[in-house]
């Protein structure tokens, strides 16, 4: 665990060096509070409190920004590496490469978290100065903080993943932006384009399924089927209903795990 940290500990000077830490935390400060500005207006319509219904509206958000910050801080973790050369004598250390991939790993975590945190810190406390009520959203905040965090870590392990086979960081880049525009985009379309063409009904219970498939979809599930303000953020509230939500939060919290775990594998045929 000491290699780890120590591994993690360098990772962070690296990160600040590169403007990673002040690049995350503005995106997410800056994306929260303009949410947070323009989330007041169907506050009456639908009962619910202000903070509420801002979460609902960083929900949406977190879905885009959050995977996205995610892999632009670990395309390059192993095919920058190789590209400086740094690769074989980081491997030339007593430390495995899984305990490599956990010290980039638990340092560009521990970004994202704050990121996160300062976020939606902002926006919850421009919440808090328009509406004495809001702290009944309090609870949703939490929620969407710690799942967000879950869901950053699967798309830092899909980009150690492609870091790791495209080998190059102007391919993993490009195998970065394929894997989100996929997940967060694509993956959607192409499910609403078969309901269109099949109907609800045709694909029965591979719907569900196949929602619970992606991380993306499984975290916008869990927390629109939990708000108060679900109508707000609409187009997944009745798959939301209809889905428990205990199967949800196991996909997102499944996913890191396989998906580091191929990160790891894949790592390991790097030569260096």
């Amino acid at each position: 665990m000491s290699r780890v940290l120590a591994l993690a500990a360098t990772e962070l000077r690296i990160a600040a060096r590169n403007r990673w830490v002040i690049i995350a935390v503005a995106m997410m400060g800056l994306f929260s509070l303009a949410l947070a500005a323009a989330g007041s207006a169907p506050t009456g319509a639908l009962g619910a409190d202000r903070l509420s219904v801002v979460v609902a509206s960083l929900t949406s958000l977190a879905v885009y920004l959050v995977p996205l910050v995610a892999l632009l801080m670990s395309f390059d973790a192993v095919a920058g590496e190789v590209e400086r050369g740094t690769l074989p004598l980081l491997l030339t250390y007593p430390v495995s490469r899984a305990q490599v991939l956990a010290g980039k790993f638990v340092a560009h975590l521990a970004i994202l978290t704050l990121a996160i945190a300062v976020g939606y810190g902002l926006a919850a406390g421009a919440a808090f100065l328009v509406d004495p009520l809001a702290a009944r959203g309090i609870p949703a905040l939490v929620r969407l903080g710690w799942t967000s965090v879950l869901l950053g870590a699967s798309f830092l392990g899909a980009g150690y993943l492609a870091s790791s086979l495209a080998r190059r960081p102007s391919g993993a880049a490009g195998m970065a932006i394929g894997i989100w525009l996929v997940a967060v985009v694509l993956y959607d379309l192409g499910l609403l384009g078969l309901i269109v063409s099949q109907g609800g009904e045709a694909l029965g219970r591979a719907l569900p399924a196949a929602l619970l498939a992606n991380p993306a979809d499984a975290f916008r599930l869990y927390n629109l089927g939990a708000s108060q303000a679900t109508a707000a953020a609409a187009g997944l509230g009745g798959a939301a209903a209809s889905i428990p939500a205990w199967q949800s939060l196991t996909s997102l919290a499944l996913w890191p795990v396989a998906i580091l775990a191929l990160a790891v594998a894949a790592f390991r045929r790097v030569t260096p």
